[in-house]
């Protein structure tokens, strides 16, 4: 399974736990009694709240955690011992020690103290340890094993801390978002400041569980849920994740650069032209296309381009000079990708036939279908089907033989 998790109004830790609590509430995969039964191993005198809410007229789930007293401040160095004590899933264990260590890391550049004496102050608080743990444990039980992000919403204005007033994002959030695309976010609902919309437990989650940031990756979507912020910021406070399975393999491209040879011609006539095109083509040009122009005082010509690969470039523009005429070729270079394919030589009920496999498609030569046509009096598009089902099966049976 895959996961897209949407920013676009910020991320904190109980909107992230929020939005995952309401996915698997569908499926079972993560419920709230499961969220109660790791808290207790973490924390026994936590008290967990889980209640669906409405943020701007859109149903998602908050969680809350509070307890009698509030623990003192924690050093890294105390959480990362009680992480690596806890019963936890590997996996889950690793995300989490990422995340606090992210934060450890962020607080010490920010206040230039080891990273193993930062005192957390409320990121070190039951509720934060609750959702970063709570989170990790609902990706692996949902089973996201790929999680792409959105650009994060940070806010604007500024936002009370321990420290003082400080502009959103606070220095620690910031740290944490180093390398990863952001945007401002919504205003206030008067179009004043949003304040902030990220926090540090948000940043530090986001760095530590997300693989890539950007729009949704191609996917099937199975479960899709809302965390609820707690502040009224004018629009839906709530972070949503998408989760589901991996649409179709994009195909791997491969960057190469080429040279685009281009000259006018006004004096040469179409079947010259279309001989010297045929001949460039089987002599190695890459491609070769005539596009017709209006040249000074309304002169018809046409512009033959091509494309050559770079150690022949110059050999092809002198060809391009000897077929032509032409007194000059502009070159260009030309980066272009190109995607991996093949050329296989297939039997059909009229002779081997060439098809040429790239992309995830297959495609009859066009010389091959249009002699099959023209031989059988069938229509071209008939004999295209027919050939590429039958390179499809012997493909097919082909792979399978190999394995």
């Amino acid at each position: 399974m895959i996961g897209w998790l949407d920013c676009g109004t910020g991320i904190s830790g109980d909107k992230f736990l929020g939005a995952l609590l309401d996915a698997g509430s569908v499926c079972g995969g993560f419920t709230a009694e499961d969220l109660r039964a790791l808290a207790a191993t973490l924390a026994p005198e936590a008290v967990v709240s889980v209640e669906r809410v409405r943020s701007c007229g859109i149903a998602a789930v908050g969680v809350r955690v509070e307890a009698g007293d509030q623990p003192p401040p924690r050093t890294w160095a105390s959480v990362r011992s009680q992480l690596e004590a806890a019963d936890l899933p590997a996996p889950v264990r690793t995300r989490a020690l990422r995340a606090f260590e992210e934060l450890a890391l962020a607080e010490a550049h920010v206040h230039g103290v080891d990273p193993d004496d930062v005192h957390f102050h409320e990121v070190g608080a039951l509720d934060s340890i609750v959702d970063v743990v709570g989170v990790c444990a609902g990706l692996h039980a949902l089973g996201v094993e790929f999680l792409v992000a959105s650009p994060v919403a940070v806010g604007s204005g500024t936002v009370e801390t321990s420290h003082g007033r400080l502009t959103v994002p606070a220095p620690a959030t910031a740290a944490l978002l180093v390398d990863v695309p952001i945007v401002p976010g919504p205003p206030g609902p008067d179009g004043s400041p949003a304040g902030e919309l990220t926090t540090p437990t948000g940043a530090a989650l986001v760095r530590a569980c997300a693989d890539g940031f950007g729009a949704a990756p191609p996917m099937v979507p199975r479960l899709i849920g809302y965390g609820a912020g707690t502040r009224d910021i004018g629009s839906p406070n709530v972070c949503r994740i998408i989760i589901g399975d991996p649409g179709p393999a994009q195909p791997a491209l491969t960057a190469e650069e080429v040279v685009l040879l281009e000259t006018n011609v006004d004096h040469v006539s179409p079947e010259a032209l279309s001989f010297a095109a045929e001949q460039l083509l089987a002599e190695g040009a890459l491609d070769v296309w005539v596009t017709p122009i209006v040249m000074k005082k309304g002169r018809s010509a046409a512009t033959l381009s091509v494309l050559a690969g770079t150690r022949v470039a110059q050999e092809t523009a002198a060809r391009v000079v000897a077929l032509t005429g032409t007194l000059g070729v502009r070159s260009t270079p030309q980066p272009r990708y190109v995607a991996e394919r093949a050329v296989h030589e297939v039997a059909s009920p009229w002779g081997p036939v060439r098809v040429k496999s790239g992309a995830g498609r297959l495609r009859p030569e066009h010389d091959d279908v249009a002699r099959i046509a023209a031989a059988t009096d069938r229509t071209y598009d008939e004999v295209a089907r027919t050939l590429t089902r039958l390179a499809a099966e012997q493909l097919a049976q082909d792979t399978q033989a190999t394995e």
